[in-house]
Parts: structure tokens; C-alpha cells; sequence
């Protein structure tokens, strides 16, 4: 079977290799067409079916890809296009995988929660092009492409979360993510344009040539401008200090928009951010007392420790989510803050791709369940949850999936994906990385199990009325609570392969 997938892959052209974000962009613009030639409003079963097909193809061609070794070293390395602007190899597939399912379960659940808005299409195709801006962000091999490719993930972005036009929260989140996104840019922007003043270059590896290569004098732009660089990552990844933005975003938008930038748009930022500091700013190339890896561990600590004990506050529970996804982005950084010259770097960063897998699933289900709850017209409060297992058992028991995994607790994919990224740390010599993981994880706990506490322990506070059963919200629910669960028994071949393609990077 391999032999076969490697032979129908030799017989194809290089820049097929970019089928999964075409097979993306092709679909938004085919749900633009759709709106075009429909005499009136059209139909949201098609709209809806066409997103998630695509949505689907992609998520197929990224897995065939994925299993044929495209651009991995058994199959002669990455593949380098237009210029080396674009590079595909088993990194910038597994984030594809990633953003492709996240974008299809979003894809369902907005068949039931757009029932009876307007511009259905547009929503559909921003969530199309914003998607395929993630997967270019993941091929990212030049900082011009890495910037484009950002900012065509974040420009669909800022008009999806002010969708609801008649919700004031939803505009003015909207707004808010618009002026402090830009801003981020900017600094993104500025920093690239002073490693390019040191390096004399934007891809990569020529970057790090020149710096490996020295700069004498120039050591402060270089590293003014990595800090600057390290800041638009962090936006993208809704890391502190720049992660301002993400409550009142998550809080604001549709709920299925908070389950797409909580997770899709956040690995991508994490696929950007691995390939920026891994390729252009090697350890072992970087000018002395140019430390980020220093710089990622303070933003790990503090971003894992402010969003989980922020979190522990919240009695808004798609408030609490979002500042959980903060606390999870800490996690995450680990992948980079554990790293060091002579290190399991391969193994580290592994792991942060993997627990960026099972989050895509748990977490996105997680917001979905919002979003079913929004649609029954239940309050936003734990108090609101009070007793709703009564009325809608088998949602309830996802959530509870959801919950738990994201605590890590055994047995959910969560509880794998946490243990091996903690461990990895460890292997590599930051133990106390992995402690404060382990102790914010232990808090999480208290504020998720709040959740599973007021669907099944508390008395209902006033009677559901459930009058429908959602079959797009459902479908997706469920298969996000089955991915959770099946990433148990299922997490040694996804581990394994993160580590694989992690590897080739060092």
C-alpha cells in the first residue's frame, strides 16, 4: 500500500503538493459562486454541505499525504516552492490535519446555528479562506510568506467574530480583536523588516546562514527584532501578554467562530511559530544573548499560570473556555521552551504538536456544546447549567468528555497528550517546566469539574425547554466526544508521527 501511494505520488507535480489549501480556497470560492447565481438566499443545506466536503477533501489529501510520507526524508524531503516561499513537508501536514477537521466539525455545527441569519455564505467562505490562510501559515518558509499567509488567516477572522451585526458584544469583540490585531501585526511586521536588515534575507534557511555566519554590530537589531517577532507569534496564539483579545473575541463571537480560533487558528500560530524559531533562528546560529528560548519559557510559565487562575474565576462558562484555551497555549509553548542544543528537541516538540491534535478535538467540542447551548436558549452561567443532563443526556456526557480531557484526566486523549508533553520536558532537562504544568493542570480541575458538577449534581434552577435536537450541532458534538476518545488508544501512532516529522526539523 505504501509502495503504492509513494508511486502515485512520483507521478505527480510538485506544486500538487499545495492540494489541501487549494482544495480549501477552491471551496471558498465555490461558496461564493453558490451566492452569486442564487436568485434569492441560498440554500444553507448546500452551503453547509459544501463547506464541510471541501472541508473533508482537504482533511482526505492531508491524511493520504500524511501516510505517504510527502515531503518527509523517506521520501526524499521536504518540497521546496516558488523560491522556498512555501515548503511542504510532515510538519506543515500534520497542522493542515489539524485545521482541516477543526474546520470541518465548524463547518456542521454552523448548519443548525446560522438557521435564520443572513450572508450564510459569506460566513461559510470566510471560514474557508481563513482555513486555508492556517494551512499556508503552516508552509510558511519565508517571513514575507509567513506574515501574507497571517494575515489572510486573520482578516476573515475579524469580520467572522462580528458576525451576530445585531449583537452588540459580537461587534464590539470584533472591533476589539480588529485594533489589537493590527497592532500586533505591525510589531510582526517591524521585527521582520530588522531581521532582514541583519540578514539580508527572508527565507529561513538563509537567515539563519547569515546569522549563523555573524553579524557583527548588529546584534541588537537581531535581537529587538526576534522580541518583536516573538510578540506577533504570541498574539496568534492568544499567549500573554498579547492574549487580551481572546476572551472578549471567544465571548462575543459565534460560538463555532470561538471553537475555530481556539483551535485551528491557534495551531497554525504554533505551526508558524515552530518553523520561525526552529529554521530562521536556529540555537546553535542565534548571536549571543539573543535568547528566546529564555523568552518562551517566562511566556509559558505566565501564560499557563494567568489563564488558568483566570479561568478559575469566571462564572461565565464560555468565558471560563477562553481563558482556559490561554492556559492551554502555555502548555503548548513548552514545545519551544524545552528546547536545547543537544537536546531531544525532535521529542519535545513532538509532543506540543500532538497535544495540539487531541486539544483540536477536545476543545472545539468543547465550544460547540456552547453553541448547542446557545441555540436551546440556555444562559451562559454555570448556575444556567444546573441540572441540564436531565434534559439533554448524551450532550451532557460529551461535555463531559470534553471536560475531563481538557483537565487530563485518564482515560481521554487529554490525559496522554498532557503526560507526554510533560515528559518530554523532563527528558530534556526542565523538569520545573513540566512541575508548573502539572500544578496548573491540577487547578484546572476545579474549575472544569464545575461544569460536569452543575449538568449532573445541581437542581435545575427552572425547567429546559427543549423543544429540537440540532442534527448538524449533534454531529459534531459527538464526533469531536468520539475523536477525544478514540486519541486514547489511538495517541502512540499520532506521538510517534509528530516526533517523526518534529525531528526532520532539527
Amino acid at each position: 500500500m505504501s509502495a503504492f501511494l509513494q508511486s502515485a505520488e512520483a507521478s505527480t507535480p510538485m506544486w500538487s503538493a499545495l492540494a489541501p489549501a487549494l482544495i480549501l480556497a477552491l471551496t471558498g470560492l465555490v461558496l461564493l459562486g453558490i451566492d452569486t447565481v442564487w436568485s434569492e438566499d441560498p440554500n444553507n443545506t448546500v452551503l453547509a454541505g459544501t463547506a464541510t466536503g471541501g472541508s473533508l477533501l482537504a482533511f482526505a489529501v492531508t491524511t493520504w499525504f500524511l501516510v505517504a510520507g510527502t515531503g518527509q526524508p523517506r521520501t526524499g524531503g521536504a518540497i521546496s516552492l516558488y523560491g522556498s516561499s512555501l515548503v511542504v513537508d510532515g510538519m506543515s501536514l500534520f497542522f493542515t490535519l489539524i485545521t482541516t477537521v477543526v474546520t470541518a466539525m465548524v463547518a456542521v455545527a454552523a448548519y443548525d446555528y446560522l438557521d435564520g441569519h443572513e450572508h450564510r455564505a459569506e460566513f461559510y467562505s470566510m471560514v474557508l479562506f481563513a482555513a486555508t490562510g492556517m494551512a499556508a501559515m503552516a508552509m510558511a518558509n519565508s517571513l514575507a510568506t509567513a506574515f501574507v499567509s497571517l494575515e489572510l488567516a486573520s482578516l476573515p477572522s475579524y469580520a467572522l467574530v462580528a458576525y451576530l451585526r445585531e449583537n452588540r458584544g459580537s461587534v464590539e469583540a470584533g472591533l476589539k480583536y480588529l485594533l489589537i490585531g493590527s497592532v500586533s501585526s505591525a510589531v510582526f511586521v517591524f521585527g521582520i523588516s530588522l531581521i532582514y536588515a541583519a540578514s539580508g534575507s527572508l527565507i529561513f534557511a538563509d537567515v539563519a546562514s547569515a546569522l549563523g555566519a555573524g553579524v557583527s554590530g548588529m546584534t541588537g537589531v537581531v535581537g529587538l527584532g526576534v522580541l518583536m517577532i516573538v510578540g506577533g507569534m504570541a498574539f496568534k496564539t492568544a499567549s500573554v501578554p498579547f492574549h487580551f483579545w481572546a476572551p472578549e473575541a471567544y465571548e462575543g463571537a459565534p460560538a463555532p467562530i470561538s471553537a475555530f480560533l481556539s483551535s485551528a487558528s491557534k495551531a497554525a500560530g504554533f505551526a508558524l511559530a515552530f518553523r520561525v524559531f526552529v529554521e530562521a533562528f536556529p540555537l546553535g546560529a542565534i548571536p549571543a544573548g539573543v535568547d528566546w528560548v529564555l523568552a518562551f519559557q517566562v511566556l509559558a510559565v505566565v501564560t499557563m499560570t494567568l489563564g488558568n487562575f483566570a479561568a478559575a474565576t469566571q462564572e461565565n462558562v464560555k468565558r471560563m473556555l477562553a481563558y482556559s484555551s490561554i492556559g492551554h497555549a502555555g502548555y503548548a509553548l513548552i514545545g519551544l521552551a524545552a528546547l536545547a542544543a543537544g537536546g531531544p528537541n525532535g521529542d519535545v516538540l513532538g509532543a506540543s504538536m500532538a497535544h495540539l491534535l487531541v486539544y483540536g478535538f477536545m476543545n472545539t467540542g468543547a465550544f460547540l456544546f456552547i453553541a448547542l447551548v446557545e441555540h436551546w436558549g440556555v444562559g451562559r452561567t454555570f448556575e444556567d447549567y444546573n441540572g441540564l443532563a436531565s434534559a439533554a443526556p448524551v450532550a451532557a456526557v460529551a461535555m463531559t468528555v470534553f471536560m475531563f480531557s481538557l483537565a487530563g484526566l485518564p482515560p481521554f486523549g487529554g490525559f496522554l497528550s498532557k503526560y507526554a508533553l510533560f515528559y518530554s520536558a523532563i527528558e530534556a532537562g526542565f523538569w520545573w517546566l513540566a512541575a508548573v504544568g502539572a500544578v496548573n493542570s491540577a487547578l484546572s480541575l476545579f474549575y472544569y469539574s464545575r461544569v460536569v458538577k452543575a449538568m449532573w449534581i445541581e437542581e435545575p434552577s427552572g425547567n429546559f425547554e427543549i423543544q429540537s435536537r440540532p442534527v448538524g450541532l449533534y454531529a459534531a458534538v459527538l464526533f469531536a466526544g468520539v475523536g477525544t476518545m478514540l486519541l486514547l488508544p489511538a495517541f502512540g501512532p499520532v506521538i510517534e508521527t509528530a516526533q517523526t516529522v518534529a525531528a526532520a526539523l532539527f
